[in-house]
């Protein structure tokens, strides 16, 4: 599906304006505008309303407009990326045997429906040695075995031989063997049939494994990617026997054999980094086209935030990179990016979860000379109507520069904190009433009782341990029913009398 949606949006980028006019009209889209406009509007189209009517559609203006190519030849890349597609023809080798057995083994025909393999970003075709055969059954058994035979020339094993090696023992020229559908519509994208094991000159290879799966309910995926077989070939003129066990389940396979020529992420990057950047003026036309006024829209849009951040990592962006089908400005790491899909090759935006073919990728020259100009701390911008931009402070550390720039540095002091005694700091110290009456008398700390008519004296010269003691003395003379039988003095907020009054 993702393989036949790129080759969709590389027949669309290879339209006349007439072409783009009449697929715009044709699925009730806008046809005015500049031809950039159209073929940025058509390839939205594809991208979002994928269909056998709009891939119909799409296939008749190609045949338009190259009568004598295939229409689904696979189109053209931007001419910045060459990009070279698996040749169809068999190697000088195989087409010398003029018989139909070759060292005992039946030669293998090629499939009635010429089958294309979808070209892979990190494998470059350098020529083919088996062509696209289908894997026949021989009997009604599930496990089913199949053999093919080839040859290497002088001059392929001294490509092998003298490559460089991506890393110990493994050279960066390789033989490989790739797996996928019976199907003469569209490219086909690498998928291996069920339990398949490939054996090489009498020697079992490596075949990727299954993804394991932490979701509970979701089956494992396996990774179908092309199958390395050049450390158990015989670089020399003898032949090479590659022996295929497979399950078969009424699914229709082909198998094909090429000499590659394997990329590293790095190497990719210089590719994307020489030949497909945007220009800042291109990308400020692209942000006043989204912030242009539509007067059939209730809600206008005066501003597009744009986050510093890549989605992938969660770091800074070093090269801000996108897909030019995608409707978003969003950008993420275009090394992170690569790095990830040589590992594991989804090919997906991390964005809005779209395809995300390496062709179709570019890199922001605005936003790289953004990236430039503005402080680490940084996180966010927002793109204007004008094409100017603005940096977008978090509100946390606004305020807190607020503070900084307007706040004196001196203590604070909260004098409406009490005391540890629960009294007002007005009245700090441990003073209490005397009352005069008839039905007995009280000493509070700090004061004598002169009589039954007599005014209260209240000594503030005593300290809290004198208060303590006198207090105790004044208690102890007095008679204990007395004391039981006369009411609790009130309190009101703070504890203290309200017949106190403060001497100064």
């Amino acid at each position: 599906m993702a393989a036949e949606l790129v080759e969709a949006m590389n027949m669309v980028k290879s339209f006349r304006v007439s072409d783009l006019q009449t697929l715009l009209a044709s699925m009730g889209r806008s046809k005015s505008g500049l031809k950039q406009d159209l073929v940025g509007r058509a390839l939205r189209l594809v991208q979002t309303e994928y269909s056998p009517e709009l891939l119909k559609n799409v296939r008749q203006l190609y045949e338009t407009r190259f009568p004598k190519a295939s229409a689904w030849l696979a189109a053209r890349r931007p001419d910045a990326v060459p990009v070279t597609y698996p040749a169809l023809n068999s190697s000088p080798r195989a087409t010398a045997q003029g018989t139909d057995y070759l060292n005992g083994i039946p030669k293998p025909t090629p499939s009635s429906a010429e089958v294309k393999l979808v070209p892979l970003p990190f494998y470059h075709n350098l020529e083919t040695l088996l062509p696209p055969t289908e894997l026949i059954a021989q009997n009604s058994e599930k496990l089913q075995e199949s053999q093919r035979v080839f040859e290497l020339t002088p001059s392929q094993v001294e490509q092998i031989r003298n490559s460089s090696e991506l890393r110990p023992g493994m050279k960066s020229v390789q033989v490989v063997l790739r797996i996928c559908y019976t199907d003469s519509i569209g490219v086909q994208e690498d998928q291996y049939p069920p339990n398949i094991a490939v054996k090489v000159n009498q020697s079992y290879c490596h075949v990727p494994g299954y993804y394991p799966s932490n979701k509970p309910g979701v089956e494992p995926r396996r990774p179908c990617r092309p199958v390395n077989i050049t450390p158990w070939l015989h670089l020399s003129s003898v032949t090479n026997r590659v022996t295929i066990t497979w399950g078969n389940f009424g699914k229709r396979y082909s198998v094909a054999v090429y000499l590659v020529r394997v990329f590293t992420s790095g190497e990719l990057f210089n590719q994307l980094k020489h030949c497909s950047v945007e220009s800042p003026e291109r990308c400020r036309e692209r942000i006043q086209d989204k912030l242009r006024f539509d007067p059939e829209s209730e809600i206008a849009t005066t501003g597009l935030r744009v986050s510093l951040i890549c989605p992938l990592v969660k770091m800074r962006l070093g090269v801000p990179c996108r897909v030019l089908t995608c409707a978003h400005l969003q950008c993420f790491d275009a090394v992170f990016f690569l790095q990830m899909n040589e590992k594991k090759p989804t090919w997906t935006c991390p964005v809005c979860d779209k395809p995300a073919p390496f062709e179709l990728l570019t890199i922001d020259g605005l936003l790289s000379e953004i990236l430039k100009e503005t402080p680490e701390d940084v996180e966010e911008i927002e793109y204007l109507t004008d094409g100017s931009w603005r940096p977008i402070r978090d509100e946390k550390e606004k305020e807190r520069e607020r503070e900084n720039s307007c706040t004196p540095d001196y203590p604070v002091l909260d004098i409406c904190v009490p005391e540890v005694n629960g009294h007002s700091p007005a009245h700090s110290g441990s003073n209490q009433t005397v009352k005069s009456g008839s039905g007995g008398s009280s000493a509070g700390t700090g004061g004598t009782s002169s009589g039954s008519g007599g005014a209260a004296v209240v000594d503030l010269t005593l300290d809290d341990s004198s208060d303590e003691e006198a207090g105790r003395g004044a208690e102890d003379s007095e008679d204990t029913d007395d004391s039981q039988d006369s009411p609790t003095p009130k309190r009101g907020r703070y504890d203290y009398d309200k017949d106190l009054v403060t001497a100064y």
